[in-house]
């Protein structure tokens, strides 16, 4: 690993930087490159933080569905039969299954965040606990909640 130049050392001036590990920004100052996933080793923080970000996005998605349910349900019983008529299928349940899916991951990202953000975990081997802990609790959360509702008989195939 490379370390920043030190002020004032000619052999390492980073304006003779061929490397392309530096940058001049639009003050002047010539600042070191951020590294980047070509640098970075992978992590498990790394992924669970994405799959934060994409679960998110799929709960926007979510909350479209639960506004047209709204809908279906204002415009009268036959409107409400064909929304849930649909939603009931299995493509359906497969959508409410991967949107509860999201909903219980995005909500242990956050619990993981509401710890980092107490200054807990936040060594590597806690976060890296932490970040697998938040991804499979949120998996088993979503598979317990369908198995409930399957075996209680209000959903069904």
């Amino acid at each position: 690993m490379s370390t920043s130049p030190l002020p004032g050392d000619a052999s390492n001036d980073p304006s003779d930087d061929q490397t392309g590990r530096f940058v001049v920004q639009p003050n002047g100052r010539v600042r070191p490159l951020s590294p980047h996933l070509q640098i970075w080793r992978w992590h498990v923080t790394m992924f669970a933080s994405i799959l934060n970000r994409m679960t998110g996005g799929a709960l926007s998605v979510g909350a479209v569905l639960v506004f047209v349910w709204l809908m279906a349900l204002a415009f009268g019983p036959e409107a409400y039969a064909t929304f849930t008529g649909w939603m009931g299928s299995p493509l359906g349940l497969l959508v409410w299954f991967g949107l509860t899916l999201a909903l219980c991951m995005h909500l242990t990202g956050g619990v993981r965040h509401l710890i980092w953000d107490a200054g807990r975990g936040l060594s590597p081997k806690a976060a890296d606990a932490l970040s697998w802990a938040s991804m499979i609790g949120g998996v088993v959360i979503a598979v317990a909640f369908w198995a409930f509702l399957f075996s209680s008989g209000r959903v069904g195939l």
